[in-house]
């Protein structure tokens, strides 16, 4: 258990980023991540949305325990109280283990918000997290409390994603952008700021430190302003392209719906259609 906690130091070296330790690790971990979300989306599909919301309030409970956990940990293996400040929630993933319990336990239009940023990032997060963890899974055994842990949040974050949707607790409503537009721009604000004090690099607005982001760093030279400021607009773009994304694709569903019913009662006007399922 020493071992796995890191207590005094990992004896074993890290097996390496991308070798097939961390790949079937990682793989393992998405796919029961998938499989869950699925199994216990369709489950709850057609349930009262109290009985769909147990599902989220047992993530929130079980992902912020996990991290909780690990920072306790943390702070007993570096000596330092004061650890914590260099694990805060404050990364693209770690968003999760605010909006998951916002999903979760709030009421009104922030749940609907959190739901919709649980849903758009959670997925992502979940990908880039595990497989795009260079830095972790380079400097930790794949096997260890680090990258146990680690893996374990991004697929909690990864499955409330996919079960929101799949169960249909997703809103996505158009007035919801701007807000999660606002929550990003907030986090990024104080995560820029956490950075310049503690000399962090919290959403790697300052290095891509072994992750995908080192393409983008490289690409603008490490420059120290255009670099976050590209790091924040990827982020505002990936939110608009699956916003339009998911639009498109449920217009095109309600168009096939429409057109296999037309088909099938040759009735093509939307009011005809209507009243002749009233006179049904």
């Amino acid at each position: 258990m020493k071992e796995f906690l890191g207590l005094g130091g990992y004896t074993r070296e890290p097996e390496g980023y991308l070798s097939w330790q961390h790949l079937t690790f990682v793989s393992l971990l998405m796919v029961i991540m998938v499989a869950l979300a699925v199994v216990l989306g369709l489950r709850y599909k057609n349930r009262d949305d109290k009985e769909k919301t147990r599902i989220l309030v047992i993530s929130a409970i079980v992902i912020d325990s996990l991290e909780i956990f690990k920072i306790v940990i943390l702070c007993i293996r570096g000596e330092d109280p004061w650890h914590w400040l260099y694990v805060l929630p404050l990364f693209l993933c770690s968003i999760q283990l605010i909006t998951i319990p916002l999903a979760a336990f709030a009421k009104g239009r922030l749940r609907n918000v959190a739901l919709d940023f649980v849903f758009v990032f959670g997925t992502l997060g979940a990908v880039l997290g595990t497989y795009g963890a260079g830095q972790n899974y380079a400097c930790y055994p794949v096997l260890s409390l680090d990258n146990v842990v680690s893996g374990l949040t991004h697929s909690i974050s990864g499955f409330c994603s996919l079960y929101i949707v799949i169960s249909g607790m997703a809103s996505m409503k158009r007035r919801n952008i701007p807000i999660s537009f606002a929550i990003l721009t907030s986090f990024c604000i104080v995560a820029y700021g956490a950075n310049v004090i503690l000399d962090y690099n919290y959403m790697f607005l300052m290095a891509g430190d072994g992750t995908p982001y080192d393409i983008l760093y490289n690409l603008v030279g490490g420059h120290e302003v255009i670099y976050p400021l590209c790091v924040v607009a990827l982020f505002y773009l990936y939110i608009t392209a699956f916003y339009f994304t998911y639009y498109f694709a449920v217009r095109r569903n309600k168009e096939k719906g429409h057109a296999e019913i037309v088909e099938e009662t040759g009735i093509a006007d939307q009011s005809m259609l209507q009243t002749a399922n009233r006179s049904e």
